[in-house]
């Protein structure tokens, strides 16, 4: 099912997520709310939109479910999939987070006039289907115990991209080599896994003092750009978490003929999980905070056009949905949390034999599918295909949908 726009709404839907945002916490609240977004929301209130952007089926009526993304939903209704922020904005006075929906909430959509609208409730002897007026359900604000901001759905299922916004790490190459180091474990093995305890060197502090959890990374791969072959950053690869017991120390050792040395006394780590067994040598870096984030996905302002550099994983050569790409445009480029971007298959080159002759064509260049960037480096950033018709392997473009 191909996702699509989420841009409907009306004045008594709006006054429905008015009252459940009077009930959230501040906390809940601070979620980006961009011009372009609010200015389309402001259109779409007032007129709705044609039925010729409705989905082929659309439903007239839908329950929000525990589980449910915002995305999957919004394919549900039309037929763009980057203008869903549109569903909260249309009461901007009253709504102070638009970016907020819970299970339970019934949409119904309304075809009343020619137009698209999407409503919450139904009044006795409403008919959406054949045309009759639309009656509006008044909602009165109300004082609620529960904890709503923790049951709004997402806009993406977060265990597609939280892993990825610690796991996968630009680093600069000098950063990494001089990070703390692991030496060995506690039985002499070669590798380390979880649950093991290990030990290592770099100046890593007392375990009572921050920070005390560490990622551990291997070596830095290079990110290079397909086209130019400029190195665009280094992709360090994460192996494992772990925990700082013991910081690194000295003691002096004085032998029986008076003599004294002075013993290196290495950090004590004990692993927490492991993506794949561990070694001497790999590297420790303080564990990021952790990030919860709301995406709004939209198209970037500006023109936007590049190519994949890597596949993120081991030995991954052909990228499918829901997996991880790195992209050869980064902050410095405009790219931001959000931005949906339109992956291109490249037409092949055949010859026409039809006519009695042979000559060279071109095939056109065709969208191959959708992604969104969710994290951004200086020049580099890490996208998730959200749907994909072919492979998408290193090389290939990537533009702003039309």
């Amino acid at each position: 099912m191909k996702p699509h726009d989420f841009r409907l709404l009306t004045t008594g839907l709006g006054a429905a997520l008015a009252v459940l945002a009077t009930a959230l916490p501040a906390q809940a609240q601070n979620f980006p709310i961009y011009p372009a977004q609010r200015e389309t929301a402001q259109q779409v209130a007032q007129s709705g939109v044609p039925l010729s952007e409705l989905a082929p089926n659309a439903p007239e009526e839908y329950t929000v479910k525990k589980g449910d993304t915002l995305w999957a939903i919004s394919g549900l209704f039309l037929k763009t999939p980057w203008r869903w922020p549109e569903l909260w904005g249309m009461n901007l006075d009253q709504i102070r987070n638009p970016h907020r929906i819970y299970p339970g909430q019934t949409m119904y959509l309304d075809k009343s006039g020619g137009r698209a609208r999407l409503r919450l409730g139904r009044a006795d002897g409403d008919n959406l289907a054949d045309g009759e007026p639309v009656q509006t359900v008044r909602l009165s604000p109300r004082t609620r115990s529960e904890g709503l901001a923790d049951d709004a759905i997402p806009t993406l299922a977060p265990n597609l991209t939280e892993p990825f916004l610690t796991d996968a790490q630009v680093v600069e190459l000098q950063a990494l080599e001089q990070a703390p180091r692991l030496i060995a474990n506690k039985d002499s093995r070669v590798l380390v896994t979880q649950g093991e305890r290990a030990y290592a060197r770099g100046n890593l502090p007392d375990a009572d003092t921050t920070p005390r959890y560490w990622r551990i990374y291997r070596n830095a791969k290079p990110l290079l750009d397909p086209t130019t072959k400029e190195v665009l950053g280094y992709e360090a690869q994460f192996v494992g978490r772990a925990e700082l017991v013991r910081g690194e120390s000295l003691r002096q050792v004085t032998d029986d003929k008076g003599k004294t040395t002075t013993d290196v006394i290495p950090a004590t780590v004990d692993i927490l999980s492991a993506k794949e067994e561990m070694r001497a040598g790999d590297r420790l870096m303080p564990e990021p905070p952790r990030e919860l984030l709301t995406y709004a996905p939209r198209i970037p302002p500006q023109p936007t056009a590049g190519q994949i550099v890597s596949v993120y994983g081991n030995a991954v050569r052909y990228a499918a949905q829901n997996q991880v790409v790195v992209l050869n445009r980064g902050a410095r480029d405009g790219l931001e949390r959000g931005h949906v971007l339109a992956l291109i298959s490249d037409g092949r080159r055949l010859v026409d034999r039809t006519n009695g002759e042979r000559t060279a064509v071109k095939l056109p260049d065709e969208r191959n599918g959708l992604m969104m960037v969710f994290r951004t480096f200086d020049r580099l950033s890490y996208a998730l295909i959200l749907e994909i018709a072919d492979g998408v392997q290193v090389g290939d473009r990537f533009s702003n949908p039309r």
